[in-house]
Order: structure tokens, then C-alpha cells, then sequence
């Protein structure tokens, strides 16, 4: 008969935080798994989300017991997942298993799964959580200066454009209590000429929204060097029409005017919920509030990043608590049927509507709607399609919850 593994006097953590210093990333799965006994865990496996959100993909290594992927939508690992909440397959009259959610921040990683003898003391669940933090840590650290989780994270070869822009973004996602930011981007594995970015710096949010026109590399080059030029603009403290000039004057010096892109970069001031914009030949911001789609004061569009004679207008808005911000590039609202129906901005709200609804967080929501637009084009995009969107919050929400 098996004894079942005692809970280790010494901090799991303080023992798992020693233990990964020098820990290689190919070795995080079998340092997991011992640490994790420290807790009474038999087993532990630490599962990643594959780039496209569809699966969970158990990492490897010396100890670690063997496990096949899991699928998002339909497991409790992917429930853990989905709703970034602990889940627990209880005991009967055998091993519970606890599956606990790995975030970076707000950022979804993947998910830890702990087998337990018998039943889990409710204390277990703070301590797995505090273990799942600091594995999702590690992962993020150890992803930076090693190819193996990107390997694992893929179920199919990346295109060359797809590589350069996967490395390019931001986290998918930054949550605190004043704001929420969330991205995606499809096809996930093929993606060209799409990307977006953010930077939350005080009371100051920076976020564009880019389409570089063509797709493959050409349109991925374009786009990294449009990124780069708004980072370093925003980061110079220039006012949104400049930045959108600073951008222009690098696209037309670097490319050739059949090569041009167009965005949408937006700044939100978290004191006062006040939204600004400028137009670049872009899709206009769309507006969530109360569960109804609401159109943002008209404001002249400028001409797209490359092709620009003058500085575009600057719009703005002002945001009520709880309003979400869709910024988008044409490939979502404009996506066809195989009937030729267009996805539509409406359709879009009502999925965001319903999401909020559900219960489902600002990144799960993301997740779905991009899985909506893949399934309304029969899983074959005719472009493109990114996406971020903003829920402005004033801080208060959390105390007025009955």
C-alpha cells in the first residue's frame, strides 16, 4: 500500500522560490511537481493555453506524470480557465483534484493541476492559489530567454508574421481597479499586418489599434516599425496628433505609398474617464453602455499612417463608470458568412452584452467573441482581425457590491 505524501513542514513557496533561481524553463514542470508535494499533493502538472485559446498543454519533465492536452471549452481545467477561478473535482472514495487558474497579473496563462489524497481543507485553496502565482511567475520569467514554452504553446508552425507578432504584444490583458485592458488577435496562427498596444502609466492610458495593409511579412514589417515609432513618440510625452504624425512621417520614409496602415490611438485619462482619440482611416471606437451599443460623438477621420497630409482631429468622449470601449480593425465587423452576412457592430455588442451577462471576465469575453467571428466565417478569415477593448471603472465598484 502507498502512503500518501505528508505536507512538508518548510514553506512551499520560500522552497519553490529557492529551487528556481537557476531553474531552467525546460525544468519547471519537475520542480512544480516536487514542490508541490510540500502541499499533500500526489501529483501536480502545470498546463499552458495554446496561442489560439482553444487548449491546455501539459508541460513535461523528469517526474511529471504524463497527461494528454485539454481542451478550453470543455473541461474543468478549462473551466478553471474561463472563469479564472479555482475548480474542484472532489474525492470519492479516491484523489480530489484542485485546478487553479496561473495569472500573471490579469494575464491567463495556463492552469496547475494538484491531485490531493481524499478530501481538500479549505485552507489548501489560498495555498495553491499563492503557488499557482508564483508558477505563473516563473513561466513568464523563464518564456523570455527560452524557446520551450513557445513549442508547447503551438499546435501547428506559426507563419514568420504571426512569430513577429506574437513577440511584438503586451500582455493580452492589465486589470487594476480603475481599468480593465483587453486584447486578441486572429487567426492566431497566421496573423499578418493586425497587432495592438498599451501602456498604462498612472492616471494615463496609451492604447493603438493598427491594421497595416497586405498581409504575410511585408504587412508584419510595416507594423513592427509603426509599433515602434508610437512607442517611442508615446514615450517622449508627444500629445496623440503628433503621435500619429511621428508614426506617418515613419511609414512614408520607410515604405512605399502602395504600403500603409491604419489605427486607431486612443489615451484615457483614469481620474476623469475622459477618452481621446485620433482617427487614422481606421474603424471607429464603439461604445458599450447599460447593454446597448452607443456611438461616440462624431469626429473626422484623418487618412491612414504613411498617406497623411495633415494632422488628423482629435476626438474624445467622456466615459461613464462601467461604459467598454471596442477598439477594432475592419477584419472583425466586416467578417462574411459563407451566406456573404457581414459579422456587424451590433453583433459584436450583443456579445459583449451577453458575456457581461455570464459573468464571464474581460478576457474570456475576448476569447469568445474571437471564437465568434472565426465560427461566422466558417473558421476562414478573409483578414485580419484584432481587437482591444477598455471598461473604465472609478474604484468604487467592488464596495457597492451588496
Amino acid at each position: 500500500m502507498t502512503t500518501p505524501p505528508q505536507p512538508s513542514r518548510e514553506d512551499p513557496i520560500r522552497a519553490l522560490l529557492r529551487a528556481s533561481h537557476h531553474l531552467p524553463a525546460t525544468g519547471l514542470g519537475a520542480v512544480v511537481t516536487e514542490h508541490a508535494r510540500r502541499l499533500g499533493a500526489r501529483e501536480a502538472v502545470v498546463y499552458l493555453a495554446d496561442y489560439a485559446q482553444h487548449v491546455l498543454v501539459p508541460v513535461p519533465g523528469e517526474g511529471v506524470p504524463g497527461r494528454q492536452e485539454l481542451t478550453i471549452d470543455g473541461s474543468l481545467a478549462g473551466r478553471a480557465f474561463r472563469r479564472v477561478d479555482t475548480v474542484l473535482s472532489p474525492a470519492h472514495d479516491g484523489p480530489a483534484t484542485l485546478w487553479v487558474p496561473l495569472l500573471d497579473g490579469a494575464e491567463r496563462v495556463g492552469v496547475l493541476e494538484l491531485v490531493l489524497p481524499g478530501e481538500v481543507p479549505p485552507e489548501l485553496d489560498d495555498e495553491a492559489r499563492t503557488l499557482a502565482s508564483l508558477v505563473a511567475e516563473l513561466v513568464v520569467t523563464r518564456d523570455a530567454y527560452s524557446d520551450f514554452f513557445a513549442r508547447l504553446r503551438r499546435r501547428r508552425t506559426l507563419s514568420l508574421a504571426a512569430e513577429i507578432q506574437w513577440d511584438l504584444l503586451p500582455p493580452l490583458t492589465y486589470a487594476s481597479d480603475r481599468v480593465v485592458v483587453t486584447g486578441a488577435l486572429e487567426p492566431a496562427y497566421d496573423i499578418g499586418g493586425d497587432t495592438f498596444d498599451y501602456a498604462v502609466n498612472g492616471s494615463q492610458v496609451d492604447l493603438m489599434v493598427l491594421d497595416a495593409v497586405g498581409h504575410g511579412l511585408p504587412a508584419a514589417l510595416l507594423s513592427t516599425a509603426a509599433v515602434g515609432a508610437y512607442r517611442h513618440a508615446r514615450r517622449d510625452g508627444l500629445d496623440l496628433p503628433d503621435v500619429a504624425a511621428a508614426i506617418d512621417a515613419v511609414v512614408a520614409g520607410q515604405f512605399t505609398g502602395s504600403q500603409f496602415a491604419t489605427a486607431a490611438i486612443a489615451r484615457l485619462d483614469i481620474d476623469t474617464g475622459v477618452l481621446r482619440w485620433v482617427n487614422c482611416g481606421h474603424p471607429d471606437p464603439l461604445l458599450v453602455r447599460d447593454g446597448a451599443l452607443v456611438r461616440p460623438p462624431a469626429c473626422r477621420p484623418g487618412r491612414p499612417l504613411g498617406l497623411q497630409a495633415t494632422e488628423p482631429d482629435l476626438c474624445q468622449v467622456q466615459l461613464r463608470p462601467g461604459d467598454r470601449v471596442l477598439l477594432h480593425t475592419d477584419g472583425v465587423v466586416e467578417a462574411r458568412s459563407p451566406e456573404g452576412e457581414f459579422f456587424g457592430e451590433q453583433r459584436l455588442a450583443d456579445l459583449v452584452v451577453r458575456a457581461e451577462l455570464a459573468g464571464d471576465p474581460p478576457p474570456e469575453t475576448m476569447r469568445r467573441l474571437m471564437g465568434s467571428v472565426m465560427e461566422h466565417q466558417a473558421g476562414q478569415l478573409q483578414d485580419d482581425a484584432s481587437i482591444v477593448m477598455v471598461e473604465w471603472r472609478t474604484g468604487r465598484e467592488e464596495q457597492l457590491q451588496p
